[in-house]
């Protein structure tokens, strides 16, 4: 196998720190939102918005895209559905209940939950090195949630709580997700693997979210528009444009590595837009979930050197 040159390489790098710094930007731009309309309506139109522009771009490049099997529909649809639906309410909790750089850091326990229920459900390895990396993931999540702020989101009236909790789950989603793709990517693909799981997020958000009483509000006014078509843009969109970009040109793990940019990028802007501020303590928490994720990608890597590598989804629509 021909090594991919420098210049490739450099090219790769770039579009996955892109693809960090965009998913970055899911969280300010949701707490711009808040006044705007309930935080449980934008993960809904976030969803659909992105599902329309994939569905756009397979009639007009790769109508295979709608073409897919009977498990295909049960297992991404409506499974990957499910995992979407998640997220997408349980993030926005997070972000409303403990600030940007808490929500950012809780949802990256994410590759945590990778290791152990990995080892509960494939029977991976789970080393030393693992759980060293997952104790200094979890210490700094606590250090940045605790020295952190949630100014510009009080309008979601959440309190810490229901943003832990939110957190939590939605870094649940993203390992289910991350275990799912393990198996469904490399039979279907990772463009349909997306593009299925958008469709029955969808679905299965307006059907929750109505039974518990909050069915998705119509964005009221061009403001929420603009921002809802932004959030859309950039998180769903082109970050995966850029994360799959960084892949065909480097190694996953390395691609990864760089796109652990994600919660500095959020923390920054939430300080500059929202004045959501991180003690010392909670900037060193913060650096000590990135370190620790991207501890543990360099770790996979130097493994999969060694092994056939699965193609897999980056992370939940």
């Amino acid at each position: 196998m021909t090594e991919p040159q420098p210049p490739k390489r450099v090219v790769g790098y770039l579009l996955a720190l892109a693809a960090g710094a965009t998913w970055g930007t899911t969280g300010p731009l949701s707490t711009g939102l808040y006044d705007l309309m309930p935080a449980t309506s934008i993960g809904f139109w976030r969803v659909l918005i992105g599902t329309i522009a994939l569905a756009i771009w397979g009639l007009l490049f790769r109508r295979a895209l709608f073409r897919t099997d009977r498990k295909g529909w049960l297992l991404v649809g409506l499974g990957g559905g499910a995992l979407v639906a998640l997220f997408e309410i349980a993030y926005q909790f997070a972000i409303a209940g403990v600030g940007v750089a808490g929500a950012a850091a809780l949802l990256y326990t994410a590759p945590v939950m990778v290791a152990v229920l990995a080892r509960i459900i494939l029977k991976e390895e789970l080393s030393a090195t693992r759980m060293a990396l997952a104790v200094i993931v979890m210490i700094g999540v606590a250090l940045t949630v605790t020295g952190g702020s949630n100014a510009g989101a009080e309008a979601a009236r959440m309190g810490i709580a229901a943003g832990i909790t939110g957190g939590l789950l939605s870094a649940l989603s993203y390992a289910l997700t991350t275990l799912m793709g393990r198996y469904a990517a490399p039979r279907y693909g990772v463009l349909k693997v997306l593009f299925l799981e958008a469709i029955g997020g969808v679905v299965l958000i307006w059907i929750a979210l109505s039974i518990w009483g909050r069915p998705p509000a119509w964005p009221p006014s061009p403001p929420a528009w603009r921002g809802l078509l932004g959030l859309a843009a950039g998180s769903v969109v082109a970050a995966n444009i850029f994360f799959f970009g960084a892949v065909k040109r480097i190694e996953a793990a390395p691609a990864s590595v760089a796109a652990t940019v994600e919660p500095v990028v959020g923390a920054l802007l939430a300080l500059t837009l929202f004045s959501q501020r991180l003690t010392l303590l909670g900037w060193v928490g913060l650096a000590m979930v990135v370190g620790g994720v991207a501890a543990g990608y360099v770790k996979e890597g130097l493994k999969q050197q060694l092994e056939p590598q699965a193609e897999e989804p980056g992370r939940p629509v």
